[in-house]
């Protein structure tokens, strides 16, 4: 039996609005010699039904689960997985046409190479295309392990293709870290891979008021800094911290002023960036109430 050079995993909670666009963009690939791993993280709407639904018709693997978070979901569907290289996809994005064959001929063509990002195109709920600062930068990126921790740069899933061999290497997800993409990018630059970003865009990635930036960015900012914890004695470690804690004040800024304060107050001033000043001005002046006002 011939193996699948390609292993698709989709976890998927509560996506009913978007699952189908996002298998369906997937399984019309111009690339054929991959599987479609889904697994249903304890959804409580539609989205089980729609997924069988669909895999009564294109015949993927589909596996459901207790709800355990998205690292324990990509660990069933690795368990279950055979290709060389891997794909992890949010279940509410689109997987743009030429995707797979681009990355995997990358991949195939660098073997030094562990984790392989790109870039992606931001629609709203209803899939239209949001306004967005675009590069003209051609260039593939290789980012160092120093490099990634200072900036915390994390190889998104809408974008990311991995070697399997490299996650085997890590030891897989950490069920405890439930925002998993840092860690893991992290744990494969350390291990002595490289880390690739391709300038073109394979993902439409939605951005809607159920996304972990929005919902969750205090959670989120627990598990960020729970991961950098370890490389605390690494020099590039506090420039990590803070570019985490910037991360957290893009929303709290506006959601929670008093957790922002706090956040302000966890860094000292003259350790503040350019990124930091932007938004202490917009947590002071953009979204203060004018005086007089109820």
């Amino acid at each position: 039996m011939k193996w699948p050079l390609v292993s698709v995993l989709v976890p998927c909670f509560n996506h009913e609005l978007y699952i189908e666009e996002c298998l369906l963009s997937i399984l019309q690939q111009d690339y054929d010699n991959f599987e479609l791993i889904v697994v249903n993280d304890g959804s409580t709407d539609a989205s089980a039904s729609k997924i069988e639904a669909l895999r009564q018709v294109y015949d993927f693997q589909f596996y459901q689960q207790e709800n355990k978070g998205v690292s324990a979901a990509l660990n069933n569907a690795l368990s279950h997985a055979r290709g060389e290289f891997v794909i992890t996809h949010d279940s509410d994005d689109v997987m743009l046409a030429g995707r797979i064959q681009r990355q995997v001929s990358y991949m195939l063509d660098h073997p030094e190479v562990g984790l392989l990002g790109a870039k992606v195109i931001y629609i709203d709920s209803n899939g239209k295309p949001l306004k967005h600062k675009i590069s003209s930068d051609t260039r593939v990126q290789r980012w160092s392990f120093d490099e990634l921790l200072a900036d915390a740069y994390a190889v998104g899933a809408p974008v990311a293709l991995y070697r399997r061999e490299a996650i085997d290497k890590v030891g897989g997800y950490d069920p405890s870290i439930k925002v998993q993409d840092f860690q893991m990018t992290l744990r494969i630059a350390e291990v002595g891979y490289k880390v690739d970003i391709l300038p073109d865009r394979v993902t439409l990635y939605r951005r809607h008021e159920t996304n972990i930036s929005k919902t969750a960015y205090k959670s989120q900012l627990t598990y960020d800094l729970k991961v950098i914890e370890v490389y605390r004695d690494n020099p590039a470690y506090e420039a990590g911290r803070l570019a985490i804690i910037n991360k957290a004040l893009k929303e709290s800024v506006v959601m929670d002023k008093k957790f922002a304060r706090g956040l302000f107050a966890s860094v000292p001033v003259h350790r503040w960036n350019r990124l930091t000043w932007k938004r202490f001005r917009h947590f002071v002046f953009k979204y203060s109430k004018p005086k007089g006002a109820q």
